[in-house]
């Protein structure tokens, strides 16, 4: 998907942004940062690049226009001429500045970097990256003091920890470029505003997205709908996600109508599935999810999706790795208990 082998290193500044809630403004550098040791060149390099391997892509976007994205058009006034650059890192941090509005946002480092030679889907282009380093590691140092060995300790970024990223690259422009992001905080409420209030992206809808969507759905319609308060019992709901992997692994593209014939079955189970689907697809800003030809890299990426486990009290978990069909459900009178019989040929 990416190749950094060839990337240069052309422009970078950095400002540092605090939050808009506390009032603390933004610090602005006063010229580009000129960077003459090859070897810091290739540590900012490792550091700004290396956490970028999704599979999927995010475009610009805009409620009403493509036009009124304000980063959007920063973006393009750079890749239009290069000179451009810091006036319009000076607009980007303030943008940035104006999107912190929530009280956890941490005061940080933003820096803007102009990168060429990066080959992405067999096309070599040139990017803008957009960071911002918001936690500082410490780190003890070693070293020699006289005949003696010294300690102390210091602060700073971990280059192997990005907190955010953007890379821009310089293609499709007329659908708002094509953009991969990394947001390791991205779980977090206060870290949308990254991604929704400062860059305003929309994920780009190709196979992998919506294989890992189809999947999300899946997951989650198990957890929240097929559950025992809905007078579905853990077994079931085990079964359910062990068909879907079968229906994933054997076929190489996801067909809703088929999927809930074959996978479901049930009239009132699958009515609840596409109502689920569509309240999930409304949620996500997604088109509707119909047929598509499944990605084999999201599919791997996801196998988590699938571990099933029957967790009984605080005493047993089964883990449920094939068919459920060997696992039996019942009840003991004279115990008063629950149990499960399990089926099986020969004992690992």
């Amino acid at each position: 998907m990416f190749n950094f082998t060839d990337v240069s290193l052309n422009q970078i500044v950095v400002h540092n942004i605090g939050n808009r809630t506390e009032d603390e403004g933004v610090k602005l550098s006063k010229s580009e940062m000129n960077i003459h040791d090859n070897t810091v060149e290739d540590i900012l390099k490792q550091y700004f690049l290396s956490q970028f391997k999704l599979e999927y892509f995010f475009g610009f976007a805009h409620e009403s226009d493509l036009q009124l994205n304000e980063v959007y058009n920063y973006i393009g006034q750079i890749f239009d001429n290069p000179d451009n650059f810091y006036e319009q890192s000076v607009n980007l941090a303030n943008r940035l500045y104006e999107s912190s509005n929530h009280p956890k946002i941490k005061t940080g480092e933003f820096y803007v970097v102009r990168f060429s030679d990066i080959m992405i889907d067999d096309e070599v282009v040139d990017a803008i990256g957009l960071f911002k380093s918001e936690t500082k590691d410490t780190y003890i140092r070693v070293y020699q003091k006289d005949d003696n060995f010294e300690v102390d300790y210091a602060n700073g970024i971990n280059i192997k920890k990005l907190d955010k990223g953007c890379l821009i690259f310089n293609t499709e422009h007329d659908i708002g470029y094509k953009i991969s992001i990394v947001d390791t905080a991205n779980r977090s409420v206060e870290a949308a505003y990254w991604r929704d209030e400062f860059l305003q992206i929309m994920p780009r809808e190709n196979e992998f997205y919506q294989t890992q969507q189809i999947m999300d759905i899946c997951k989650g319609f198990s957890e929240s709908v097929l559950t025992e308060p809905n007078n579905v019992d853990k077994q079931e709901q085990v079964a359910f996600v062990k068909r879907a992997e079968a229906y994933f692994n054997n076929n190489k593209v996801f067909d809703n109508e088929q999927f809930k014939s074959d996978i479901i079955g049930d009239e009132e189970i699958s009515e609840a599935f596409e109502e689920y689907k569509q309240e999930f697809e409304v949620q996500h800003n997604l088109s509707q999810i119909d047929s598509f030809e499944l990605s084999e890299p999201a599919l791997k990426k996801g196998k988590k999706y699938f571990r099933s486990v029957i967790k009984l009290d605080k005493n047993f978990h089964i883990y449920v790795h094939s068919n459920p069909d060997y696992i039996e459900k019942g009840f003991d009178n004279t115990k008063g208990l629950k149990f499960y019989k399990l089926y099986f040929h020969d004992e690992q």
